[in-house]
């Protein structure tokens, strides 16, 4: 299959809303196993389309020691379950090198599709609650960034478009 280029921070095209998946079929199982692989490959445990420049709901993940526990999401949202707040240190494959704490609910109920288009619905929480809403504020056009001062913000970008210079 094939490794995908990642977009990284501060690229506009991670700001695009991503839409619904309509068509389960070849191409997207492809995209599936590409996005597996590329996510595994840069040693993350979540991936969006949006972060590959695909811009359609669908999101990876696998929080496992063993990388041998892919869920994949297609159109996911969820719900707060239990509103108390966990702090996490969030990383991005989108916003390398950086891990900033961030405040999210600590129990979700998410529902979404699977490869083949049948729903599902499961509750999270912990690292899979985290990783999940992180994942989904991709496909929103959001990064864990924004939860952070405009201050943070402003020198990882900085740091990353530096970087980005030097690499081109």
């Amino acid at each position: 299959m094939a490794l995908l280029p990642i977009l990284e921070f501060p690229d506009p095209r991670l700001r695009k809303v991503a839409s619904t998946v309509t068509d389960f079929n070849e191409k997207l199982e492809v995209l599936i196993h590409d996005m597996f692989e590329t996510m595994y490959d840069a040693r993350g445990i979540g991936l969006a389309a949006t972060q590959v420049d695909v811009h359609r709901r669908l999101l990876v993940i696998d929080i496992s020691e063993n990388k041998d526990s892919p869920l994949t999401f297609i159109n996911p949202e969820f719900e707060v379950i239990e509103g108390e707040l966990s702090e996490y240190d969030e990383g991005c494959l989108s916003v390398p090198g950086f891990y900033e704490t961030v405040s999210r609910p600590r129990v979700i109920k998410v529902r979404a599709q699977d490869q083949s288009g049948k729903p599902f619905e499961m509750t999270a929480d912990g690292i899979l609650a985290v990783c999940i809403q992180h994942e989904i504020d991709h496909l929103e056009g959001k990064l864990f960034v924004d939860y952070l001062s405009s201050l943070k913000r402003q020198r990882i970008r900085n740091k990353l478009e530096k970087e980005h210079k030097k690499s081109a």
